[in-house]
């Protein structure tokens, strides 16, 4: 008898096509909106362009331009030092304030948790223009320093002023947030861990530092990661801070190098030296993100094994 052929489209196959039609067009909007546009960025980082006229190949001279410029050191120190005063504290108070979330004697957990993550979601803008006004020249902040003897702090144009407002903004808005994440690390921890610990009579301390850090190191990677990311990206709350005294978000104080590349674009129309920045933002990014990776690792196991 003749071979009946076999159909190329086999059930198995038709299976899988179906499946690839259901999720490509993730792929598809991520494509258009998330790899074009890097891609884009690294291309026209080599090229002078103000969006009206031809596009002019000039090879390294953006990024050459950029490493010169006094303004976008300026602004990655600011970045660094605003990145430091904001997250560190950030981190550790959340640690805290999610042990003592996760703590038996502490009551209304459900409403602290609330009030806690209330600040991640609310506008950011909204945010920034009351911080504004808390740490306005006759601000609250003021207020207080002078009602206790303190001179008065120029928040919205000192060099460390503006940084410390700025961070504190930062630490008020995400502290809650990286709580709630310590809080799910800590539930997921085994109790009969902690109940054969104390039969063998490890005190407190012992149970936190050999079984609730060790454990709850993948979260701490996770908000360090997150953190740092988010700290070199830091735009709305100097733009708008800044923007509130009517000089504007690019002075030297408060600069940041989001800021700078936004003002080389959308302002000086330099569109070629803020992709060269941008390139420049993405490698620094990925180098702080290794290394806090790194350091995470070590200060919680050896060869940053979890």
């Amino acid at each position: 008898m003749p071979s009946k052929s076999k159909s190329f489209w086999t059930e198995k196959k038709k299976s899988a096509g179906v499946a690839y039609l259901f999720i490509s067009p993730f792929f598809l909007l991520f494509a258009i909106f998330g790899i074009y546009p890097i891609i884009f960025t690294f291309y026209l980082s080599f090229f002078r362009w103000d969006a009206l006229s031809p596009m002019e190949y000039v090879g390294f001279d953006n990024f050459k331009f950029v490493i010169e410029d006094p303004t976008f050191w300026i602004s990655f120190m600011n970045t660094i030092v605003m990145a430091l005063m904001g997250t560190i504290p950030q981190l550790i108070v959340a640690l805290i304030l999610a042990v003592m979330l996760n703590s038996s004697i502490t009551r209304f957990k459900k409403a602290f948790r609330t009030l806690y993550f209330l600040p991640n979601i609310t506008s950011i803008v909204a945010v920034t223009l009351v911080f504004s006004s808390f740490f306005g020249g006759e601000g609250i902040a003021n207020w207080m320093l002078t009602s206790i003897g303190l001179d008065p702090v120029a928040w919205n144009s000192g060099w460390w002023g503006v940084k410390i407002a700025i961070s504190i903004m930062v630490f008020w808005r995400w502290v809650g947030y990286n709580a709630i994440i310590y809080l799910s690390g800590l539930q997921s921890i085994p109790h009969d861990l902690y109940e054969a610990a104390t039969i063998d009579g490890a005190s407190r301390r012992q149970q936190l530092t050999s079984i609730t850090l060790p454990l709850l190191k993948p979260f701490v990677v996770f908000t360090v990661l997150l953190s740092t990311i988010g700290a070199l990206q830091l735009f709305t709350e100097p733009y708008v801070f800044l923007g509130q005294s009517g000089t504007g978000s690019t002075r030297q104080e408060g600069i940041t190098m989001v800021i700078y590349l936004y003002s080389e674009a959308f302002r000086n129309s330099f569109f070629g030296t803020a992709a060269s920045s941008a390139v420049i933002l993405f490698f620094f990014t990925i180098l702080f993100s290794v290394a806090n990776h790194w350091l995470s690792n070590r200060m919680n196991g050896e060869d940053g094994e979890a």
